[in-house]
């Protein structure tokens, strides 16, 4: 059972957080090119949204399989799952609170007419600490410091 609990898991992390990783880095710069081709652009600002709003929800079957995974396998106290379970959570209120809202924002901008340089600096920023986040997620889960597991 523990092998088709962490396949589910590693599988939903490639299929969720893959793409929302990529289209959340994808949208600043495509922002940033409404005022040279707005129409076009407009268009796919809003499929990067749809993206990344759709697949952060797919994404919660990640956590949902890790800890299942995590209580099969007895390493529920491990300080590298403890770490990486405040790193996801962490991910997941700067996605919810700080980039789906901001890529919300933009998009209302981009339909006013008006895009704001410094909002897609922003969400740049806040797109690069989510990314970073789910890349230290990936090492701990990977390297396990500590484990007795055998990784």
């Amino acid at each position: 059972m523990t092998k088709f609990l962490l396949a589910v898991h590693v599988l939903a992390a490639i299929v969720a957080v893959g793409p929302v990783t990529v289209a959340a880095s994808m949208f600043p710069p495509v922002a940033r090119k409404v005022l040279a081709e707005p129409e076009e652009s407009r268009h796919s600002l809003a499929l990067l949204h749809r993206i990344c709003r759709g697949y952060a929800l797919v994404g919660v079957v990640v956590p949902v399989f890790g800890l299942a995974t995590a209580k099969n396998m007895g390493v529920l106290g491990d300080t590298w799952l403890i770490v990486s379970i405040a790193l996801t959570t962490l991910a997941a209120v700067v996605l919810g609170a700080l980039v789906l809202p901001r890529q919300g924002a933009i998009l209302e901008a981009v339909e006013g007419g008006v895009v704001g340089e410094r909002a897609t600096v922003r969400l740049a920023m806040a797109t690069g600490v989510f990314n970073l986040l789910w890349a230290a997620v990936t090492v701990l889960m990977i390297v396990r410091p500590g484990s007795t597991t055998g990784a």
